[in-house]
């Protein structure tokens, strides 16, 4: 997937139009250029961990019915954050997991043991980073970009997973939507990533995993791209990323292709 150092450098602003020239002059940038570098990647934390082994991890637990657990659980846990913040009712992401575990419990006639509790819960925080992601991450790092979580996580699970994968070493310090009080798509979450990286939010690329959250992104104005993996439709809310790829692998070209168009004029 590597592109090249002249477009990603490009996408950090430290590309042709960023160096002195032979002579030592600054070089000015193009006036027909409507696209501004990126200077930072925001990531959706599924975007870097690969939850394969959720359903697997439900199965082991409850046997013969692990798929509809897992759905049970996935489903509420989402609802549950959106319906508490638009109740004015928040809470946090461990909270509403636990919750959530509580409704599939019952609703499949379950009674998992405090141990088969805890396991379950904290599967998300011993999830692997995908394959390509320490090489993607490492490539865009050495391209002068920021790089953090913007994650519905907690911030002490974020800070768990970051320090248990190395991705700390890569990454500057996780932005949890904990801090908003809120949930993604609620625009407070995302501009929780404009005031870390201190850019405007054209400069901010975000990098999302569910359709819903490349469109919130995308109404809050990221340049969004979608690692659409499991191949689902896209949502119609109005929105389209920047692009849509089938792993992270293709982002460092993504980001550089979105330079090039930039500084070729071609940008909105």
């Amino acid at each position: 997937f590597l592109q090249g150092v002249g477009s990603l450098a490009a996408v950090a602003g430290l590309g042709v139009g960023a160096v002195a020239s032979a002579a030592g002059r600054a070089a000015e940038p193009s006036r027909s250029s409507q696209v501004l570098p990126i200077g930072a990647v925001a990531f959706d934390a599924f975007t870097l961990l690969d939850f394969r082994t959720l359903p697997s991890t439900a199965e082991r637990l409850f046997p013969g019915q692990g798929s509809r657990f897992e759905e049970l659980w996935r489903t509420r846990l989402f609802d549950y954050g959106w319906l508490r913040v638009l109740g004015g009712q928040y809470r946090d992401f461990e909270a509403v997991s636990a919750d959530a575990f509580a409704f599939a419990a019952a609703a499949l006639k379950l009674s998992p043991s405090a141990a088969v509790r805890r396991e379950y819960l904290e599967s998300l925080v011993q999830l692997p980073t995908w394959p390509e992601a320490l090489t993607v991450l490492t490539e865009l790092r050495g391209a002068g970009l920021k790089l953090a979580f913007l994650s519905n996580f907690t911030p002490g699970m974020l800070g768990a997973i970051a320090r248990r994968t190395g991705l700390d070493r890569l990454m500057d310090a996780p932005l949890s939507t904990d801090a908003a009080r809120s949930y993604k798509s609620d625009p407070r979450t995302y501009q929780l990533a404009v005031e870390a990286f201190r850019l405007p939010k054209e400069r901010i690329a975000f990098v999302a995993h569910g359709g819903w959250d490349a469109a919130g992104a995308g109404w809050f104005g990221f340049p969004t791209y979608w690692i659409n993996r499991l191949g689902t439709a896209r949502d119609e809310l109005g929105v389209t990323p920047v692009a849509t790829l089938p792993s992270l692998s293709a982002l460092p070209g993504a980001l550089g292709d979105a330079a090039a168009r930039g500084a070729g004029g071609g940008g909105r």
